[in-house]
């Protein structure tokens, strides 16, 4: 069949030559050479120059390539199971029959002594971690730092002589439309370059709560993981960390950390192997107009404060259930995000003015902010149930059996959701049996007497009421809006 449609190619080419050569030739066309024995020979064909050139990356690759490297993992035993379950990691290889793994991800280096930038899911679980220069160079490294909420880590290895490195620029400065480059090991095949254009930024995919990714169209895939994202100027203004996709493959949707935010983390990796963060003791959700309407306000933006940790900054601050805060040192807090990266960046121990809407009123807080503790996070916590419209519950007391099944600890006061009406407006409102009420509005409720006459008096005029809603470890508001049902009981 090929030889067939070879042939056909051949013939149709020969009849077009045919019949031009019998027509004549028209201005542009190739010109012909007649040789001594008469017959017509065409000369190559010389393509015009486009008035206007698509973006040429081959000087800055060539530049740049030098100082990207790629990273392979042994895996521990540990993290081989964490892949047979489905987490993320960069590019796993693993032999038949082999009782240890690989995985490979990209790197790059940001100084001449072997400082190398990844992420940190590329190397978290690993035994061992070498690195694989762009002239072929194998050497091992050692792991600086890592850090998990933003998915970055620092190695370093130590090649005997001064190495090429890149510099990080201002993630801040380049724009949604501008041309960016990818560069890094997808599927083990070494430097890889593809590019495309800055899709959005600001990006918050749900990975962390710090998260603030560069969107690109620039395909990047497994192994791409940790390798640098560049602008026209060789400047570093992310790095390629994530994507959107279905099979695994890419689909024009990938994800690069800011360099901004990578700057601030890595000096911290290299100082200190670990970064500190400051700690407000809050758990917070997004602002909804049925919310700020239930609790008195006409809030449009900020972060509702769900739960208040007990001796935290914000409880020595007097930082309340059912607060709004609108801004932390003044700047403005228009999403719980906001308010994690604004804690975050507050040194433990120095005091931050927290704006927060009461009643409808603004006040303002002092808090010393302490040191994030543990796995602890000033993050954006549950976000609350779509507001639906309604009321009908049946309460129950939280009794020590309740308290055992449901896993409530034992200084939690409430009242039990013992029964849900079918159909009802609670239902609706996604109030669900076991969940325990802790306050009605801002006010603490302590059985379900108190519950029930908080809600009566909450939801007279047909006004809409805040449950502050205890479920599975999590705290949220529920706008409950009963002004389309007749019966209102608690």
């Amino acid at each position: 069949m090929f030889n067939t449609r070879f042939v056909s190619r051949g013939t149709v080419y020969a009849a077009l030559l045919a019949g031009t050569t019998l027509a004549g030739f028209a201005a542009g066309h190739a010109v012909l050479a007649t040789p001594s024995d008469g017959a017509a020979v065409a000369a190559p064909i010389q393509p015009a120059a486009p008035s206007q050139r698509l973006a040429d990356f081959s000087g800055l690759v060539t530049q740049v390539k030098p100082a990207v490297l790629s990273i392979t993992t042994e895996l521990s035993a540990e993290a081989i199971a964490e892949e047979e379950d489905g987490a993320s990691r960069p590019m796993p290889m693993q032999p038949h029959g082999r009782q240890h793994a690989e995985a490979r991800g990209s790197g790059f280096l940001i100084d001449a002594d072997g400082t190398i930038v990844t992420n940190n899911h590329v190397v978290k679980g690993a035994k061992s971690v070498s690195v694989t220069l762009d002239d072929g160079t194998q050497l091992p490294a050692r792991v600086l730092g890592r850090d998990a909420r933003t998915d970055l880590a620092v190695l370093k290895v130590d090649a005997g002589r001064k190495l090429p490195f890149i510099q990080l620029g201002d993630s801040d400065k380049v724009r949604v439309g501008e041309w960016v480059v990818a560069m890094g090991n997808p599927f083990g095949l070494g430097g890889t370059v593809t590019a495309g254009i800055l899709s959005a930024s600001g990006r918050d995919i749900g990975s962390g709560p710090y998260d603030n990714f560069l969107q690109i169209d620039a395909p990047i895939n497994r192994g791409n993981s940790g390798g640098p994202l560049f602008t026209q100027d060789g400047q570093v203004v992310g790095v390629n960390s994530a994507i959107l996709s279905p099979s695994g493959g890419s689909i024009g949707i990938g994800f690069a950390i800011p360099s901004n935010m990578v700057k601030t983390v890595v000096a911290e990796l290299e100082k200190n192997g670990h970064v500190t963060r400051g700690y407000l003791g809050v758990s917070a959700q997004p602002v909804t107009p049925a919310i700020a309407a239930a609790l008195g306000g006409k809030a449009e933006a900020g972060a509702l404060v769900a739960n208040v940790e007990p001796d935290s900054p914000a409880a020595k601050a007097d930082v309340k259930p059912g607060d709004i805060i609108v801004s932390v040192d003044g700047k403005a807090v228009k999403s719980p995000r906001d308010l994690a990266v604004d804690v975050a960046a507050v040194m433990p121990g120095e005091t931050a003015k927290i704006a927060v809407l009461r009643n409808g009123e603004t006040q303002t807080l002092t808090a010393t902010v302490a040191a994030l503790p543990g796995e602890a996070t000033a993050d954006a916590g549950p976000a609350a149930s779509a507001p639906r419209k309604g009321i009908g519950l049946a309460l129950a007391p939280l009794t020590p059996e309740a308290r055992n099944q449901l896993d409530v600890p034992e200084r939690t006061k409430g009242a039990v959701v013992a029964d849900v009406k079918q159909g009802s407006p609670a239902e609706m409102a996604g109030i669900q049996q076991g969940d325990v009420i802790l306050g009605v509005g801002q006010a603490s409720v302590s059985s379900p007497d108190q519950a029930a006459h908080a809600i009566k008096d909450a939801i007279k005029g047909g006004k809409s009421v805040a449950l502050r809603v205890l479920r599975e470890g999590h705290t949220t508001f529920v706008a409950v809006d009963p002004s389309k049902n007749e019966q209102n009981e608690g």
